[in-house]
């Protein structure tokens, strides 16, 4: 297993086993067990990344950081924690060396340019949408019977995430995308279930089965089941708008952000 520091991937002639739970786990085994390596930067990162976006959403914590604070002053602050927690992470693993678990096909690349779009589009409009059910600006403004993007998923910013996430695994066969992508994957998806419960706690589990009825976790189910309509379609418009041009920015800037063009 060919340790190369830094520099961009070599392109390995190997079988991509993708999502393999012999390689995920292999290469956690080497981060964790190879400090001396240059993965103790990655591992301190993540830990923080973890820690930073846990114990502010904490229900004894969050409400009383927000009455210190006020709502729009908590929002800021946790939103600009948790820019500069990822930006080291992406930092922390770009410096980290190159350990191969899997080749790189060109083929793969088309995954993320072809899932990115829907990716930047549900981050965009849960980002801008009232949601009192998840990650959101606010929770002012919803209305169960017109939820918006919210009718797609309950979590669009989660799962924006998580098929960012996801997606940029299957080109990248190392360990620090590995550590990268799957644990930010694996957050994304745990965090569903765990805002679900917080949210439903908070709120009073009647409340939230009321706010909840017409949407659902999977994409695409709760209009499937005809549990809601999606409505809205001037709001949605803008925001997919707004999505796709920030898709574009960053396909643009790309290698010059993080080195490597998924377009070269």
């Amino acid at each position: 297993m060919a340790i190369v520091e830094g520099g961009p991937r070599p392109d390995g002639a190997g079988r991509p086993c993708l999502f393999s739970v012999h390689f995920i786990a292999k290469g956690v085994c080497v981060a964790f067990w190879s400090f001396d390596e240059g993965f103790g930067g990655v591992v301190l990162a993540f830990a923080v990344f973890l820690i930073s976006h846990s114990l502010p959403a904490l229900p004894k914590v969050r409400p009383r950081l927000v009455s210190l604070l006020g709502e729009p002053v908590y929002l800021a602050i946790y939103s600009a924690m948790s820019l500069a927690t990822l930006a080291w992470l992406v930092v922390a693993t770009l410096s980290a060396p190159y350990v191969e678990l899997w080749g790189f096909h060109p083929e793969t690349r088309w995954v993320p340019l072809l899932v990115m779009p829907l990716a930047m589009i549900l981050f965009v409009a849960g980002a801008t949408s009232p949601n009192p059910l998840s990650v959101g600006p606010t929770a002012k403004g919803f209305d169960p019977a017109r939820p918006g993007i919210v009718a797609i998923t309950r979590h669009p910013v989660l799962l924006a995430c998580a098929l960012w996430s996801g997606v940029h695994m299957v080109p990248n066969g190392d360990v620090r995308a590995v550590l990268l992508f799957g644990g930010l994957c694996l957050f994304s998806l745990l965090g569903m279930p765990l805002y679900d419960r917080r949210r439903a706690k908070a709120m009073g589990r009647d409340a939230w089965r009321r706010l909840a009825a017409p949407t659902a976790t999977l994409p695409f189910l709760a209009l499937a089941t005809g549990r809601t309509r999606l409505g809205g379609w001037g709001g949605l418009a803008w925001r997919a708008a707004l999505g796709l041009v920030l898709y574009a920015v960053v396909l643009c800037f790309h290698g010059a952000m993080f080195g490597l063009s998924p377009l070269d």
